[in-house]
């Protein structure tokens, strides 16, 4: 919990949980970029093989969602890009951690010199850039939901943490939304398959040739992925995500929330949530990654996020080694200290 809590005051991270419907908003950066065609594959698909990060979304700190006052203003005005792009030159002369430095060093060169910097959250549908607002039954169940982002939240068992904290699984999209680390992507291609190795929890295998949907009885917690071309764009649509929330005592009904953030419960995954995912190359180092997630039982419309990866082929990508049984003990000791501690000063003690 240090280490995460140490990274998302770094980056500044909030996902706040509210907002409005709108009608659908066409992709900004289909506004701002030319088309780019990328190289074909040796069997005639568009070659998307190199390593990808979201790191500099992360360290520049745009958020999920918008901020209220901001409306349905998509971009900063020049006076809040110029106070984002100090943070970032402040970041960079006092970074000094040798094994990033590298992925971090140059913040503000990369503000300058993207369009999506200037981005006031990463959610461009609604065009409020917020999440629609929960359905009453799963708002009820967010705020019964438990895991370690809550501060003060007791913690004595397993029941009392979320699927990550565990390490059993990050969420849709969430897995896949940049994060205080570990956002790297790498992709594989061969004739009928895609291959997203993702640096948090391993490799999404997908296929692209026909293939029959799952039963609704048969979930995982990647859910079911299948994907085509349209274009120059990869499409990827994925279900059967296994259903469930964080507010049961009942551990095996928990799932994996689709988003994650400081200070926030668990967002129920219901038995129909599903995301459509479209990777486009905008240039030969960027690419745009979008996401719809449409959940009818927990979130009242579909929302839509962009995020632009950078390729870097010298982006080391180590063993994602989360291990449950040390870091539950670890909560369950340091909560249970903290209690103590608290009624101790209570009483005076």
């Amino acid at each position: 919990m240090g280490l995460r809590l140490c990274y998302a005051k770094r980056f500044g991270l909030v996902l706040a949980l509210a907002g409005g419907l709108a009608p659908p908003l066409a992709p900004v950066a289909a506004r701002t970029q030319a088309v780019f065609h990328p190289g074909r594959t040796s069997w005639g698909d568009p070659d998307f093989r190199a390593t990808w990060t979201s790191d500099r979304v992360s360290q520049a700190g745009i958020p999920l969602e918008r901020l209220a006052e901001q409306g349905e203003r998509a971009r900063l005005t020049d006076a809040e890009f110029a106070r984002r792009v100090a943070a970032a030159a402040q970041s960079d002369e006092r970074y000094e951690e040798d094994v990033d430095a590298s992925g971090t060093v140059g913040l503000a060169r990369w503000l300058r010199t993207t369009p999506f910097a200037r981005r006031a959250s990463l959610i461009v549908n609604p065009a409020n850039g917020r999440l629609p607002p929960m359905t009453p039954q799963a708002q009820a169940l967010f705020k019964a939901g438990r895991n370690s982002w809550i501060d003060g939240q007791p913690i004595d068992w397993v029941a009392d943490l979320d699927t990550y904290d565990r390490c059993v699984a990050r969420g849709v999209p969430a897995v896949i939304l940049p994060w205080p680390q570990n956002n790297g992507v790498r992709v594989f291609q061969s004739p009928g398959w895609v291959v997203l190795q993702l640096e948090d929890t391993g490799p999404r295998v997908i296929p692209l040739r026909p293939e029959s949907a799952w039963p609704a009885g048969v979930r995982t917690w990647g859910g079911q992925s299948r994907a085509h071309w349209e274009g120059d764009t990869l499409v990827i649509e994925t279900g059967n995500i296994v259903t469930g929330d964080g507010a049961s005592g009942d551990v095996h009904r928990h799932a994996a929330s689709p988003i994650t953030g400081r200070g926030h419960g668990v967002v129920p995954m219901g038995p129909r949530a599903h995301s459509v995912e479209r990777l486009t190359m905008t240039a030969p180092g960027t690419m745009l990654y979008r996401v719809t997630y449409t959940d009818p039982g927990v979130f009242t419309a579909p929302w839509t996020a962009e995020v632009e990866w950078t390729r870097d082929d010298g982006y080391a990508m180590y063993e994602y080694a989360c291990h449950e049984g040390n870091r539950v003990r670890e909560w369950i000791n340091a909560s249970r200290a903290q209690r103590r501690e608290d009624a101790a000063a209570a009483g005076g003690g």
